[in-house]
């Protein structure tokens, strides 16, 4: 297992945050640095057709094994980390034998990762858990995945006893600003599915996602001498308030769970003139998706009659765009992918934790792509932030997932594998 700790290290330590500013793909310079390291690593593991292409997207291929017709499978992870939180500088901590109490990522800082409030600790008391030393995030998210990914494919290589079809992996920038997908060959890659390794707790398995949309919202207003301001002054600030109280109540990301939808303001600047409101929207269920969307535009059509002979024009602009969509409606079609998956964990005395994912991956843009692609569990905790953590045992965990899956797949006719699904024009 020192071996794959070695390797995440070697990965986490490298600065790949993203920049959801940036116009480029990459969005920023230093995920090359990632991006070139891997290419070499897969040459040296000793896989065929690696290719990198002027967007850093990486696609690498380990040959089938077998006589018989296998359907070439995938495994998708991105080496971008989040913008949210420092990915420069990373200095992680390694906890042998954890012993269920708090750590001290930070003396000076006085920074503890506790099991009083972070409860999922304890399911990992006396393995090796690696954290940050709480100034920046870990990594996990979803370096992990890479490690996996790179770690089965070489074990593979090393045992050809363990029968397997074509494989194919492909790496990405950019996924944690939601460009992940935008530029992936699904062609060129050839799988006919895929998983990608971006889960969190050990078991996880996850083909259901947020249908999800962003909105932009701009309010004008009316700027006079507050003295003299009475039945003049139109304080757009104040408009936004009045909006984002007209927002259901109980509908935030703080007070929903499972299939709840929510709305969640995230940016929010302005002056008496104008001021924009940034949210997002996310549900399970389409038909919810589709009225929470709807229901922006009629809270705008609301201000905008009220304030029509006031104001003289439109007094709130609205923007509405989607962003992905569930991938359920394209993996239910293929549900042996997904028992697959499952098939896998239970062999390996895994629970599998089949919900749904509270956000997105590349596998549901890729999913209507025509590439269907389930998630599976990376390993990690606390993502984005200074508390993240993963246990070096979860992340071997996974990487035997997928050398299992990969063996499953060439059993012939342990699940009908045989029809392609169709691939979007």
């Amino acid at each position: 297992m020192q071996h794959i700790i070695d390797r995440f290290i070697s990965y986490i330590t490298i600065d790949t945050e993203s920049d959801p500013n940036s116009k480029t793909t990459p969005s920023t310079e230093k995920q090359w640095n990632l991006a070139n390291k891997l290419v070499e690593e897969l040459k040296a593991i000793g896989l065929t057709d690696v290719t990198i292409d002027d967007k850093a997207y990486i696609m690498a291929t380990l040959p089938s094994n077998v006589d018989h017709e296998v359907p070439t499978i995938g495994f998708v992870s991105h080496f971008d980390t989040s913008p949210d939180f420092s990915g420069a500088n990373v200095k992680p901590q390694i906890w042998k034998n954890y012993d269920g109490k708090d750590i001290v990522l930070n003396a000076e800082k006085n920074i503890i990762l506790s099991p009083d409030y972070f409860k999922d600790l304890l399911q990992y008391k006396g393995q090796t858990i690696i954290t940050t030393d709480g100034t920046t995030l870990l990594g996990a998210d979803d370096k992990a995945g890479i490690t996996e990914i790179v770690s089965a494919m070489e074990y593979l290589i090393q045992h050809p006893e363990i029968k397997h079809g074509k494989i194919r992996i492909g790496f990405t920038p950019d996924e944690e600003i939601g460009r992940g997908a935008h530029h992936f060959d699904v062609e060129k890659f050839g799988a006919q599915w895929a998983y990608t390794m971006d889960g969190s707790q050990i078991g996880e398995l996850e083909y259901e996602n947020f249908n999800a949309a962003g909105a932009k919202i701009t309010f004008k207003g009316k700027s006079v001498h507050p003295g003299y301001a009475k039945g003049k002054m139109i304080n757009s600030m104040l408009l936004a308030n009045e909006f984002i109280n007209e927002l259901p109540t109980g509908e935030t990301p703080q007070e929903t769970k499972g299939y709840e939808g929510f709305f969640h303001v995230h940016h929010l600047t302005g002056s008496i003139e104008e001021t924009v409101l940034e949210l997002i929207i996310r549900d399970h269920n389409k038909k919810k998706f589709e009225k929470r969307k709807e229901l922006i535009g009629k809270i705008a059509k609301k201000f905008n009659k009220k304030f029509a002979k006031k104001f003289g024009e439109d007094i709130v602009i609205t923007e509405v765009r989607d962003q992905y969509y569930n991938m359920k409606e394209k993996v239910l079609p293929v549900k042996h992918i997904v028992d697959i998956a499952e098939k896998a964990m239970r062999e390996l005395d895994i629970k599998p934790i089949i919900k749904p994912i509270r956000g997105g991956t590349d596998g549901s843009q890729l999913s209507f792509m025509g590439l269907p692609c389930p998630n599976i569990f990376a390993g990690g905790h606390n993502f984005h932030g200074k508390y993240e953590y993963v246990p070096a045992e979860s992340i071997q965990k996974a990487t035997d997932v997928i050398v299992k899956i990969a063996e499953l797949t060439a059993i012939p006719g342990i699940f009908d594998v045989t029809e392609k699904p169709k691939r979007k024009k």
